[in-house]
């Protein structure tokens, strides 16, 4: 009788333990679903929304004038939101060729059925942030906006056109050195970097939701803070000139089998485009000496 008794503690101590344990669960999941829920939902939201910086647009720099020297172009990624929660099925499903047909007529890549097929893949798939067209210019977006479903505007279609800028110098080569350049990540120099102040802006803000791979979606159209263009430089580069005095620099090196120079142009008042060169020469042969 006593082993029995015994058993039946042993059995009744693990009951009750269970019990405990299961009461300990419970009290915990109503704790973070009710009295810590607000906490618990904050904490989410900081890591998977923030508030994202939005680049400005650069200045231009002009020549005496008014010829760009450095400018910024606008470039922008077409992208869609598979699973936005106005796409609808049947919106879809219906305008989805239509679509297809019009992006295969505008950018001439892909085929009607081949763009239909990555739409269908990125779908299934659940990719809020699907690459459709990268570096397309302002006038191919104006009439993307106009296609079947994205002409029904981003909440009801998911179509996104994220906007870049890209720094070009519309003389290429002419007074590189003077102009300088800016670079993601690298000190500008020239007078992109003497006059940077003035000309990088003051960047915006707007909400952005992190999506899987550490890609961020802006959530709406709407930003919190609105970018401020980088302001414009003038200077008294007369491009004329610089380019008499470049080609004629050029063709001394040629002639004297250099490696650098320089030319100095000298010009009046009333005779600009007269110009005396002095041309400062290192032989390639003399790099060892």
């Amino acid at each position: 009788m006593s082993e029995r008794r015994k058993i039946f503690s042993k059995a009744y101590v693990l009951f009750m333990a269970f019990v405990v344990f299961a009461v300990a669960i419970i009290v915990k999941l109503v704790l973070i679903q009710v009295v810590n829920a607000g906490e618990w939902e904050d904490r989410v939201a900081s890591l998977t929304f923030d508030l994202r910086e939005i680049k400005p647009v650069r200045g231009n720099i002009y020549a005496d004038n008014g010829d760009m020297l450095a400018t910024s172009v606008p470039i922008y990624e077409i992208r869609m939101d598979l699973l936005a929660d106005g796409l609808e099925e049947k919106d879809f499903n219906t305008k989805l060729d239509s679509l297809c047909i019009a992006l295969s007529g505008l950018f001439k890549d892909r085929s009607p059925r081949a763009y239909k097929r990555g739409f269908l893949n990125a779908r299934a798939d659940g990719n809020r942030y699907y690459l459709v067209k990268g570096n397309v210019d302002f006038d191919d977006v104006e009439k993307a906006r106009e296609f079947p479903l994205w002409n029904r505007g981003r909440f009801k279609s998911g179509v996104i056109f994220e906007k870049r800028t890209v720094r070009l110098q519309p003389f290429q080569g002419l007074a590189s050195r003077t102009v300088g350049y800016q670079r993601e990540g690298v000190q500008p120099v020239g007078l992109e970097g003497a006059y940077d102040t003035y000309l990088k802006g003051r960047p915006g803000k707007r909400y952005e939701k992190r999506l899987a791979g550490g890609v961020w979606m802006p959530v709406n159209d709407e930003n919190i803070v609105e970018p401020e263009d980088g302001s414009d430089v003038y200077t008294t580069i007369d491009v004329n000139i610089q380019d008499v005095a470049e080609s004629a620099l050029r063709r001394q090196l040629r002639a004297h089998n250099a490696r650098h120079g320089c030319a100095i142009v000298k010009s009046g008042r009333f005779c600009r485009y007269q110009a005396r060169f002095v041309f400062v020469l290192r032989p390639r042969n003399a790099r060892q000496q």
